[in-house]
């Protein structure tokens, strides 16, 4: 069994490692990471993140990062998951249907110039590319948190950060590292000394 630990590990960490080794996926998350800090700089706007299942825990955890802190205190920043009203996710999937729980959210409460991250480790996850579309319609910018191919979202997002793996749990593990990543660099930028170049 110690075994197939360390082969569990070394799959992880062999991922994060093509990651490092990705300058455009390197290059898009810096990308991202830098459309957040104008963001949270210049306007009163916010990011807004939904998945399904793991991904919808890694909106949550993001959004929380953001909302509470990251690294060290300061002014608390504005940052929604979809995924945590189980009112509005109950009352939409049953009076809408399940594809529709995020964007009938996203239409009442996303504003233009927000910021929607969508997470899918299959990149087709319907009730997200629903609100892709809605949020096209209403100026919101997309960011597509995928793996494999990169899917429909993948295709469909201003900016796809597409993990270089097939297997679900080494995509949603590369997730919360781009997550945590992201927050980190908004809050150095936003209210600390900024980081390295």
């Amino acid at each position: 069994m110690k075994n197939y630990i360390q082969d569990q590990i070394k799959k992880s960490y062999e991922t994060k490692q093509a990651i490092y080794e990705n300058e455009e996926l390197l290059e898009k998350i810096e990308a991202v990471a830098k459309l957040c800090v104008k963001l949270y700089k210049e306007s009163d706007k916010k990011t807004i993140l939904a998945g399904n299942g793991g991904s919808a825990a890694d909106a949550q955890h993001i959004a929380a990062e953001l909302v509470g802190r990251y690294g060290f205190d300061r002014p608390s920043i504005p940052s929604l998951a979809l995924t945590t009203d189980t009112s509005n996710l109950t009352a939409i999937g049953n009076d809408y249907g399940y594809d529709q729980v995020f964007s009938r959210q996203l239409a009442g409460m996303g504003q233009k110039g927000d910021i929607f991250f969508g997470i899918s480790t299959s990149g087709n996850s319907q009730n997200i590319i629903n609100a892709f579309e809605v949020a096209k319609e209403k100026g919101i910018t997309t960011v597509a948190l995928v793996g494999r191919d990169g899917g429909k979202m993948g295709a469909m997002a201003d900016i796809a950060l597409i993990v270089p793996s097939d297997s679900t749990p080494r995509i949603q593990e590369s997730h919360i590292l781009i997550g945590h990543i992201i927050c980190d660099i908004i809050e150095k930028e936003v209210f600390g000394d900024g980081v390295e170049a």
